[in-house]
């Protein structure tokens, strides 16, 4: 296969030809980019077969060269930081990805597995990907026992905390646990419709049937939440200045 290396950091650079250099695959590098605009113009020019792609690129990111390319055939696999914004995005599409610095190991095992996979699967995965860092404003990921869940923050009813996991209750019946703090989601849920009325509640505005003074809010699906002494006045103050 013919590769392409898109990264705008030399050392990465270096150490990814080296480790492709002491294994036996078939990958011959025929390109080094460090921009969206250098690496568009030789990705043209030379149509790769295979794209190790860096997120963030120095004017701009991996992504902004995807679009740019999409008439092209080539196959890729993301190389990217372990706090990536997009990282969990990519594990979401079942992307390759390798975490820097580049493990021999994990590049083997990503060789390997992009080799049986066809160009158009690997289209679809990415675009699975895009559309979840697009909609990140209106859109939770929760990290699961076993995998990652998208959740459309639309339909999310209410959150109730537990020991340190917290249960995500959505409108359609279904519920997601989480192994994290309430705390943890809150500074996200609280910018769109959502308030705490309670220690263990994180409530959506928009699924509400009424507020009982005694201190009750009612769901819209007859499940009652607890309304604290203490959050009672922020509350009330939140949920009639709350612009529909």
């Amino acid at each position: 296969m013919k590769a392409l290396i898109i990264e705008d950091k030399s050392h990465i650079r270096k150490a990814l030809l080296h480790l492709l250099a002491s294994i036996d695959h078939e990958v011959m590098v025929i390109g080094e980019c460090e921009s969206v605009k250098e690496s568009v113009v030789v990705a043209n020019a030379c149509k790769p077969d295979l794209i190790f792609l860096d997120i963030n690129l120095t004017d701009g990111t991996g992504f902004d060269f995807l679009d740019q390319t999409e008439h092209l055939d080539f196959k890729v696999i993301f190389i990217t930081a372990y706090e990536e914004y997009a990282l969990q995005a990519l594990k979401i599409g079942a992307v390759d990805y390798l975490l820097k610095p580049v493990d021999v190991e994990e590049l083997k095992a990503a060789l390997q597995k992009i080799s049986k996979l066809s160009v158009a699967t690997q289209k679809q995965q990415i675009k699975t990907v895009k559309q979840v860092l697009n909609n990140e404003g209106d859109t939770l990921i929760l990290s699961l026992q076993d995998s990652f869940q998208v959740i459309n923050l639309n339909d999310l009813m209410y959150c109730e905390s537990d020991k340190g996991y917290t249960t995500f209750y959505l409108s359609n019946g279904k519920k997601h646990l989480a192994s994290k703090s309430i705390k943890e989601f809150e500074e996200q849920l609280t910018q769109h419709s959502f308030t705490r009325p309670h220690q263990s509640f994180i409530v959506n505005l928009r699924f509400i049937e009424k507020y009982d003074k005694s201190g009750t809010i009612y769901l819209k699906n007859g499940v009652k939440i607890p309304v604290s002494t203490r959050k009672k006045e922020s509350f009330v103050t939140r949920l009639f200045n709350w612009d529909k």
